[in-house]
């Protein structure tokens, strides 16, 4: 296991190597998708009761450094 931050952890042998928060089968992907559709920190931590706030924080982070980060856009011919 990986830790990319203190709370982000990649495991090829969890969720397929997504990034996962401390270890568990939660991805930031899926903590990512719900704060898009308007869902509430409120409503996620009831929904993923393991979680903590500190959780979701360290999520958008991980998003903002990922944004943070030069890309090249390669054409497929």
């Amino acid at each position: 296991m990986t830790h990319l931050t203190e709370r982000i952890t990649v495991d090829d042998k969890i969720c397929n190597g997504k990034p996962t928060i401390r270890g568990k089968r939660i991805t930031v992907q899926t903590i990512l998708e719900f704060l898009s559709a308007g869902e509430s920190r409120e409503e996620i931590l009831k929904q993923y009761p393991s979680l903590e706030p500190e959780d979701i924080t360290a999520c958008l982070n991980f998003a903002v450094q990922l944004s943070d980060r030069i890309f090249t856009i390669k054409e497929v011919a």
